[in-house]
């Protein structure tokens, strides 16, 4: 009603629009994951990510070597294949990849997305749990090209989630590889949607993509250095990492790429015990993920502890054949420094089970 009577005043067409983004924002509870893509000189891709979830995830890296079976787990037809480049990956319950990079410098976030709006299935595509979605790209692709060039034409069906807890694990996935190239991809309305090209380089969650762009644009007119907006909301989140992506240390120096793309990333988490009546998918952020492309190396920080570790995947043999391997990080001693010493051997990993998209209720 707001709504109609402001756009009748005469308001422009795209007062009226981006109001309407506005309040659909405001109305929609998510859970504020944050994603950014920093591009440095000499070629420097370093990606951050922020996971924030009502309750704890039971997060663990893995490392997978190449060679292994898949089976993407949705059902009758679901998705088989054989991975041709190993990673290490961020999981959630040892069932869920979250989060991960190849030996390639490829790099997949997977971020909740209320809004998506999965196919039903046809009963002709193969099938893949939300669980692999992740894994399946980082098993299979060297660069964001060579990915959109095979996703765009959809060969499987996403199986949707029930996550502890209840709430439909319904995602959208960003990729980025070592020469800073970028996608997003999203399920609106039964269709796919991607955005290809280095220009996304920050991701958040609602609204879709494109009216998290159009927002964005708006901020940009008013200027950063005057005023941004502070909320721990998708909309305000992806408006301060944009900027402060703009206000980044240009630096050859390693460490202080790092450094950056951490301050960037804590700048649009969620405080520990934040808490949001009516709004219980509001969380605080649990754990943060810092990936260098071009060397190779995955940082991670858990926010209830004092220290970064990382993992160097040089150091990690992951040609065909080797045994699945992994570190335990929730509720593990605190760690520092580099850590792919402490990966354990594991003989199994089971993506947790999609189902038909349209058996679940949003």
């Amino acid at each position: 009603m707001f709504l109609s009577s402001e756009c009748s005043k005469g308001r422009p067409t795209s007062y009226c629009y981006l109001l309407g983004i506005i309040l659909c924002v405001v109305a929609t509870p998510a859970i504020p994951c944050s994603r950014v893509v920093y591009r440095g000189p000499d070629g420097a891709v370093v990606v951050g990510r922020t996971m924030d979830w009502a309750q704890s995830l039971e997060v663990n890296l893995w490392a997978f070597p190449a060679g292994l079976e898949r089976d993407g787990n949705a059902g009758a037809r679901s998705l088989k294949w054989t991975s041709k480049y190993g990673s290490v990956a961020a999981t959630c319950y040892d069932k869920l990849v979250a989060d991960g990079m190849n030996e390639k410098g490829l790099v997949v976030n997977v971020l909740y997305l209320s809004s998506s709006v999965y196919p039903k299935f046809d009963g002709a595509r193969p099938a893949l749990s939300i669980g692999a979605w992740a894994q399946y790209v980082l098993d299979t692709f060297a660069t964001v090209d060579e990915a959109v060039t095979v996703l765009k034409d959809e060969p499987f069906q996403l199986g949707a989630l029930i996550m502890p807890g209840g709430h439909a694990g319904t995602a959208h996935v960003s990729i980025s590889d070592a020469t800073g190239d970028s996608a997003i991809f999203e399920y609106l309305d039964g269709k796919l949607v991607i955005h290809h090209g280095k220009q996304y380089s920050v991701m958040t969650n609602d609204p879709p993509y494109d009216q998290q762009l159009a927002l964005n644009g708006y901020w940009q007119e008013v200027g950063g250095n005057i005023m941004l907006p502070g909320t721990e909301r998708p909309a305000d989140r992806f408006v301060r990492a944009s900027y402060y992506l703009t206000e980044a240390l240009q630096t050859p120096g390693e460490r202080k790429q790092i450094a950056t793309v951490f301050s960037i990333v804590r700048n649009v988490s969620v405080p520990i015990g934040a808490e949001h009546a009516g709004q219980p998918n509001v969380a605080a952020t649990l754990w943060r993920i810092v990936a260098d492309q071009k060397r190779g190396v995955y940082y991670f920080e858990l926010t209830d502890t004092p220290n970064v570790f990382w993992v160097d995947l040089s150091r990690l043999d992951l040609s065909v054949g080797q045994p699945m391997r992994m570190l335990p990080v929730e509720g593990a001693p605190v760690m520092a420094g580099e850590v792919s010493g402490r990966f354990g051997k594991q003989s199994d990993f089971e993506f947790m089970a999609g189902s038909d998209p349209g058996d679940v209720q949003k």
